[in-house]
């Protein structure tokens, strides 16, 4: 079903909303030190301390009395704005709710918020389970998972180089495992799958990787991912990037793979052995539906030849099972 104009509208406004906030989360962020005077030797020094260092800026001076004024005045302002901006931001989040817009668990948005706090989205980490489903439904305008997006767990896929690590890793180690401890402390390592942490409630965070990223996983991460041939696949094509929220109206940026890799790779995931058999419909409707809402509303993720001729053979049959059972297109575009 489509989206109306209202639903459209507050979307709209999430991320217009979303985005303010989070330049204001991130430059609270960066101010994330103290600045204060201490004295040695009858000379006053000014001492700058963060989580990773502790040092002098230099004595008292002109300079140094200015540092400690606009840092004490810029980070003011920041708790204002991050405020004013929050206040919006969340009452938009609760009409998303409200509009019974699709929505992930609270737990996943907490972590999606911090992750991209941290600027680890779209350079390090990827949505790729089941919470991805409320991104495509709004790049489609459409709800079309109704159903299909409960879950009580968190997969996450490792995208980095690197260069990002390098460039993440300036301000502190980069670690999920620090990251989730940061909102809840009882996470811990599954030590049976030390790939998965997990809280006190049993909530499961799970980070995945393809083999093509395995160099580019720093040791400071905290888990320890089994390299999968099958997550190259969500790696593939134009990932999606949409700002959605938790059941509790809070926001959560979402950059997920590209929709037609992730239906196919669900599709493969129904008839995986192994698989758990629990899982496996669940696995086909959504592969399907997804297939279906790109087919009707994402005419910029072409379902074309020269999609189908890129697909390894492992997916290409589920492409084409899918096919016979869509109605046959004018739109050369779409040969399929």
């Amino acid at each position: 079903m489509k989206f109306n104009d209202e639903q459209l509208r507050v979307a709209a406004n999430l991320r217009q909303y979303y985005l303010a906030w989070l330049e204001t989360k991130r430059g609270l962020s960066d101010c994330d030190y103290s600045l204060s005077w201490t004295t040695r030797d009858g000379i006053d020094y000014l001492r700058y301390r963060s989580a990773i260092k502790d040092t002098t800026l230099g004595p008292r001076s002109a300079n140094t009395e200015r540092q400690l004024a606009d840092h004490v005045a810029r980070k003011a302002e920041l708790v204002a704005q991050e405020q004013s901006r929050g206040d919006r931001l969340f009452e938009t989040g609760r009409l998303f709710v409200a509009l019974r817009m699709g929505v992930i668990a609270s737990p996943a948005a907490a972590i999606l918020r911090e992750a991209d706090i941290r600027a680890y989205l779209g350079t390090a980490l990827m949505v790729v389970g089941t919470n991805a489903l409320a991104a495509y439904e709004l790049e489609a305008g459409a709800r079309f998972a109704v159903g299909m997006d409960a879950t009580e767990d968190f997969d996450l896929a490792w995208s980095g180089n690197q260069k990002t690590v390098l460039a993440l890793a300036g301000k502190h180690p980069v670690s999920l495992l620090a990251l989730l401890k940061s909102i809840d402390n009882t996470y811990t390592v599954n030590a049976e799958r030390t790939f998965q942490a997990r809280n006190k409630h049993a909530y499961e965070v799970e980070l995945l990787i393809a083999p093509s990223k395995t160099d580019s996983l720093p040791k400071s991460i905290g888990l320890s991912p089994i390299p999968l041939p099958e997550q190259e696949w969500l790696l593939q094509g134009t990932p999606v990037d949409q700002v959605v929220c938790g059941r509790d109206g809070s926001p959560a940026h979402i950059v997920a793979p590209d929709p037609r890799w992730f239906a196919l790779h669900k599709l493969w995931m129904a008839e995986k052995p192994g698989r758990d058999v629990l899982k496996k419909p669940k696995d086909a409707r959504q592969g399907k539906a997804l297939l279906d809402a790109i087919s009707a509303w994402m005419p910029h993720y072409p379902l074309d030849t020269t999609f189908r001729d890129g697909l390894p053979d492992e997916l290409r049959p589920h492409f084409d099972a899918w096919h016979t059972t869509q109605p046959a297109r004018k739109d050369t575009r779409r040969p399929f």
